[in-house]
């Protein structure tokens, strides 16, 4: 029988033996980018002092004491050469915090901070914090937008489900000292809103997801923009839909804006989640589209269907068949890592180039929206790539 200090140093070795692991590229690739073998955080990654009370006399069993139950929906950002995730840790009372994990090399060995981190609460506190997404803004704040879930006061006597949601709001400048600002204000729920890395007529711009409610977009019609004059003071005035929502498409019951675009030569560089219902439940996928440099509104390409869909272990969690993104990192030397999660359990890191992903925009037919045209999108490739082919041989 192992004695209590050899029974944590077992765990300990153990745990850095998962942390360690090192991560490897899958082979199979359709080109747009490349899966790795491994999540890159789960409920198992974090640290075994969040979980456990090391204390024998209070704790004789070595028992979890505080339970972990999915890693997931991570803002992400580089810093002093790091690749650091800000993630949505769920333990098994439901409620959502945020950790800092971080990388050396962005694919592989996260760890977390010692300590979770601290958002300062508002007069009236949510009931659950999540999905934040960081935006190193050129006003030199980084900012932080997540969803603050609070219970609906006008929900039916007994009815304990009903949510509200909004757009709260943090900035820091060392990402370990957070100042909490008043929540977004909108006439509608807000629960994905990200901003704009870049003044915009020298206001600051939101990609905001209109809602009529806490689940359904109702009369919301897709990825919002809206421009703010203070993110002290940040209220709504006026959104306009930049990427619509359309019947029997990945995105007809919704959609929203994943992390804060990227800025290349050929335009900003968006990566976003549609959803569609299916008779599994709602589905969720990723999917990309370009806005231009000169009006970060006005959209440029939208490739038809999905970039990234669930694929094996990713289909099944809490939340079945399910990938949502709400960070990305692109890399002096052009490569963009893109996390994601799956299923609300698990983060994953995918990776591919800027060139690539605006290759992918740029070429990919768009959706026609209609099954006729779909074959007539296939002819036209079938017949061009005959041609070429008689060529070849």
């Amino acid at each position: 029988m192992k004695s209590y200090k050899q029974q944590i140093q077992q765990m300990r070795k153990e745990h850095e033996n998962l942390l360690a692991r090192k991560n490897e590229p899958l082979e199979i690739s359709n080109g747009w980018y490349r899966r790795y073998r491994y999540p890159v955080l789960t409920a198992e990654h974090t640290p075994l002092y969040w979980r456990y009370d090391f204390n024998p006399e209070t704790n004789p069993f070595l028992m979890e004491r505080i339970g972990m139950n999915a890693t997931m929906n991570a803002g992400a950002i580089k810093w002093n050469g790091r690749y650091l995730m800000m993630v949505r840790v769920e333990g098994v009372d439901r409620k959502s915090f945020f950790g800092i994990a971080e990388s050396p090399n962005g694919v592989d060995n996260f760890r977390f901070w010692d300590y979770p981190v601290e958002i300062p609460e508002l007069e009236d506190p949510a009931t659950n914090t999540y999905d934040m997404r960081l935006t190193a803004h050129e006003d030199g704040w980084i900012y932080g937008i997540f969803c603050a879930e609070r219970f609906d006061e006008t929900a039916e006597p007994g009815d304990l489900s009903k949510a509200k949601a909004s757009a709260g709001i943090v900035r820091t400048k060392d990402l370990i000292t957070w100042e909490r600002l008043p929540d977004l204000v909108s006439t509608n729920q807000q629960r994905n809103v990200v901003l704009h890395p870049e003044f915009v007529n020298g206001k600051y711009a939101l990609y905001t997801r209109p809602q009529d409610g806490f689940i359904d977009a109702g009369n919301g019609q897709g990825i919002g923009w809206a421009l703010i004059d203070d993110m002290t003071e940040a209220v709504v005035t006026e959104e306009k839909i930049i990427d619509r929502r359309f019947y029997h498409t990945i995105k007809e019951v919704k959609n929203g804006e994943g992390p804060a675009p990227i800025k290349t030569s050929k335009g900003w560089l968006h990566l976003a989640h549609g959803v569609r219902g299916c008779a599994a439940g709602l589905r969720y996928v990723l999917y990309l589209y370009m806005t231009s440099l000169e009006d970060p509104s006005k959209l440029i390409a939208s490739p038809g269907g999905y970039f990234m869909a669930p694929q094996g272990e990713e289909r099944v969690g809490d939340v079945s068949n399910v990938l949502f993104s709400n960070g990305w990192i692109a890399d002096e030397d052009g490569t963009v890592f893109i996390y994601y999660a799956s299923s609300d359990t698990r983060m994953h890191v995918a990776t591919s180039t800027v060139d690539r992903l605006v290759d992918y925009c740029l070429h990919t037919p768009e959706d026609g929206l209609t099954s006729s045209s779909s074959v007539c999108t296939v002819k036209k490739q079938i017949d061009k790539n005959l041609e070429i082919l008689k060529e070849i041989d």
